[in-house]
């Protein structure tokens, strides 16, 4: 199966980074372009959806979030949240906001499944978790592939046996959220879960995490990916969303700065340039998604304004040095002359 003229994906990264523009130049430069559809309204969604068409982009992917469901954690979740919500409250005074309020909601689920139905968007992808059987064929009648994110080779066994096209391997060395079905799924490195995921099934297999250059794809792909996926590449890409703030701190590219797993910004355990915010609240964050995003929403959103990174959610997987100023064009042609060159 080969998905467009290069085995190069661009990651979904929702927030702002994943622009229409972004999309368009990968694809028109032989790689699939993708539009995050996480933390969007459904009618914001369908806009970027139409605009790319209009572009005449025939080849592109959608990603939705899989909502949890509403009683996971147990109990009530916001009381669970309260301790949360008070810790911030100076932080958030500090910046000039409120903490927000910590709700539930399923960001426009059942809006955004008919929406990439009507529009009949060519690549559905999935992240936390696995849509239900009866929604997967919906998606495919009309000639669409369903992609769904796992992390541990349980995960894919469960989107294999729920009828997915394509599963997308995301290795913890990823950026951003962990795609992960349930909190307290294991961490697994990229290539040993390619290698056990490909052992035991024969569906086609997109590597992500880490990858940045065209040595670390063609390792993925001898080891049997049919695609890589990258989204940490593309963040320094004048085509994406990236703020100043989040792209001067890449450029810095300062030995000293690390990237963690935390929990702190949004509940759901993602991975991040290590700054303030993350070192004085990760242990106080519980795991309850989306409240904890919409908790730590106004701060984010008032540090980004003053544009200080101490207090944004700087989402870079382990690979974030290797981060370059070329254009999306520039950096697929890149791929291109490794790859494909090296191929033949």
């Amino acid at each position: 199966m080969r998905l467009h003229q290069l085995p190069i994906i661009q990651a979904p990264m929702a927030g702002g980074i994943s622009t229409v523009e972004l999309a368009a130049t990968v694809t028109n430069s032989g790689g699939t372009g993708f539009i995050a559809g996480g933390y969007k309204r459904a009618s914001q969604l369908e806009n970027e959806i139409t605009k790319l068409q209009e572009l005449n982009i025939e080849h592109f992917g959608v990603n939705l979030f899989v909502p949890s469901k509403p009683t996971m954690g147990g109990g009530d979740r916001n009381t669970q949240c309260l301790p949360y919500v008070k810790r911030l409250q100076e932080e958030a005074q500090q910046w000039g906001t409120s903490v927000g309020n910590p709700f539930y909601d399923d960001d426009d689920w059942e809006e955004k499944l008919t929406i990439v139905k009507r529009k009949e968007v060519p690549l559905v992808s999935f992240t936390f978790g696995c849509p239900e059987a009866v929604t997967i064929r919906e998606i495919q009648q009309n000639g669409a592939k369903v992609i769904v994110s796992v992390t541990t080779p349980h995960e894919a066994h469960i989107a294999a046996e729920a009828g997915v096209n394509i599963l997308c391997l995301q290795g913890i060395e990823a950026g951003g959220h962990r795609a992960s079905f349930s909190d307290g799924e294991e961490d697994w490195p990229l290539d040993s879960l390619l290698e056990q995921v490909s052992q035991q099934t024969a569906l086609p297999l997109i590597a992500s995490g880490g990858l940045m250059t065209p040595a670390d794809v063609k390792r993925v792909l001898n080891k049997g990916a049919m695609a890589a996926q990258l989204g940490t590449a593309f963040l320094r890409c004048p085509e994406s969303g990236t703020s100043s703030a989040h792209t001067s701190i890449l450029a810095r590219k300062d030995p000293q700065q690390e990237t963690r797993v935390t929990r702190a910004f949004t509940g759901k355990r993602a991975r991040g340039l290590k700054n303030r915010f993350i070192e004085a609240y990760e242990d106080a964050a519980p795991a309850i998604y989306p409240e904890v995003h919409h908790i730590t929403k106004p701060i984010r959103k008032a540090a980004g304004d003053q544009n200080d990174p101490s207090a944004m959610s700087l989402w870079a997987g382990s690979g974030w040095r290797k981060t370059t100023s070329q254009t999306a064009s520039e950096l697929l042609t890149w791929f291109k002359e490794e790859i494909v060159t090296s191929t033949h």
